[in-house]
């Protein structure tokens, strides 16, 4: 049975070392006190550093390997299933007032450097449209967005000034396949300028994909100012 100090230092020893390796005083590789040594550092039992050791292996923190020890383990992408939303919904969810400014639309040509995005042709046909999606007096989302016209063709004949690009396609184009991608970065100056942050403000950045039985039909960034945006993913308990 535990004891009411060993739970205590139990408490302690786990909340030290989750300090030290969240803060990245321990970075990812670094071995950890072999448990020995972290029983006579704190004075408790074998036992007692062996359940926290497994406790931060169970919780992802640590990998533990026979005759080697124990290492901070290496930080793992986390993927989350996102629905295909309409940003005006979004807003309008907040009780705050929709707004909705044309930047930029431009003709071109695909390139290697065209956000990465495979399945693309090089020189394919493509709408580039920046957009800026406003919640009452203030910047929300700076949208950037890629339409591949030999899939959708229609999109050169749009302007997009009255309409959203992605309230069009969602309308007009059923999708088969979605991939989206979460990022974090530091506002540019023009970034920073058109969301009203200040230069360096971090954001969160949702990058999404979609595809239709004819082929790849867009990509498009998300930026939003971190203070103003969380994602929430629900999920039940299904087999592996």
């Amino acid at each position: 049975m535990t004891t009411e100090k060993e739970g205590t230092l139990h408490s302690r020893i786990l909340a030290d070392l989750e300090r030290l390796i969240l803060s990245g005083d321990w970075p990812p590789g670094h071995r950890l006190p072999f448990e020995v040594d972290l029983a006579a550092q704190y004075g408790c039992s074998r036992m007692t550093a062996n359940k926290v050791l497994t406790q931060l292996a169970r919780a992802g923190l640590i990998e533990r390997r026979k005759k080697s020890g124990s290492f901070v383990a290496q930080p793992v992408a986390q993927a989350a299933v996102l629905e295909i939303h309409d940003i005006e919904a979004e807003v309008r969810s907040l009780n705050l007032a929709y707004g909705y400014r044309l930047l930029k639309r431009n003709i071109l040509k695909a390139a290697p450097a065209d956000l990465a995005w495979p399945d693309i042709a090089q020189d394919a046909p493509l709408a580039d449209i920046l957009s800026l999606h406003m919640a009452g007096s203030r910047p929300f989302c700076l949208e950037r967005r890629l339409i591949n016209l030999q899939t959708v063709p229609d999109a050169a004949h749009q302007s997009f000034e009255e309409t959203p690009s992605g309230h069009w396609l969602i309308s007009q184009v059923p999708w088969s396949a979605a991939e989206h991608r979460i990022t974090a970065v530091s506002a540019t100056a023009e970034t920073a300028e058109l969301l009203d942050v200040p230069r360096g403000t971090a954001c969160l950045v949702v990058e999404r994909r979609t595809w239709s039985p004819d082929g790849p039909v867009t990509l498009v960034r998300f930026i939003y100012p971190g203070d103003r945006h969380e994602l929430v993913a629900r999920f039940q308990p299904g087999e592996s």
